[in-house]
């Protein structure tokens, strides 16, 4: 009985915040000057804030003023906390970032010199480089190395590496081993 009620008043305070988000757009879609009519979206954007559940419990959903199109846009007053603003703009700013910070911190090319070099059954060269690196390579493709040659490796496509030297243009895929 009282999870009825409870889901009934969360309800009805949804419906009636809706109805007032509606008429606030609608006024701003009347606004006929460009610039008032955006800063009528983006002062009702700012507002409004989600509701959150959490046990049973809900949070009030703040509404924003009114906006008239004669009403300037610095009278405006804002329901949500400037921090709670703040911080909902930093996230929203950094959302879909992640990605690219860790490419950021990441190096797109190491040099290495070779310690030493060996042949799999299939031709296949396992190089073991001075700073205990093990790499192997991955392609059919004939490559020549010496020991103590400095090659570079690099990333490549789809999560690949790709070994190289600076003295030719050739350059074979390698994985790494250890």
């Amino acid at each position: 009985m009282r999870f009825t009620l409870l889901t009934g008043a969360v309800l009805l305070v949804s419906a009636q915040a809706n109805a007032a988000i509606e008429q606030q757009l609608t006024q701003c879609a009347g606004i006929t000057d460009k610039l008032e009519r955006l800063v009528c979206y983006d002062n009702l954007a700012a507002s409004i804030q989600v509701t959150t559940v959490t046990n049973n419990t809900t949070a009030p959903i703040a509404v924003a003023p009114v906006v008239t199109p004669t009403a300037a846009p610095a009278a405006v007053a804002t329901a949500a906390p400037v921090a709670a603003a703040a911080a909902a703009t930093n996230i929203e700013d950094n959302f879909g970032m992640e990605v690219k910070r860790v490419q950021e911190n990441t190096t797109d090319k190491i040099y290495l010199d070779v310690e030493s070099i060996a042949e799999d059954a299939y031709g296949a060269l396992k190089v073991t480089f001075t700073n205990g690196q093990v790499w192997k390579q991955t392609e059919n493709r004939k490559f020549n190395l010496k020991v103590g040659e400095k090659v570079f490796i690099e990333k490549a496509a789809l999560g690949s590496f790709l070994m190289g030297t600076e003295s030719r243009n050739a350059k074979v895929r390698v994985k790494r081993l250890k």
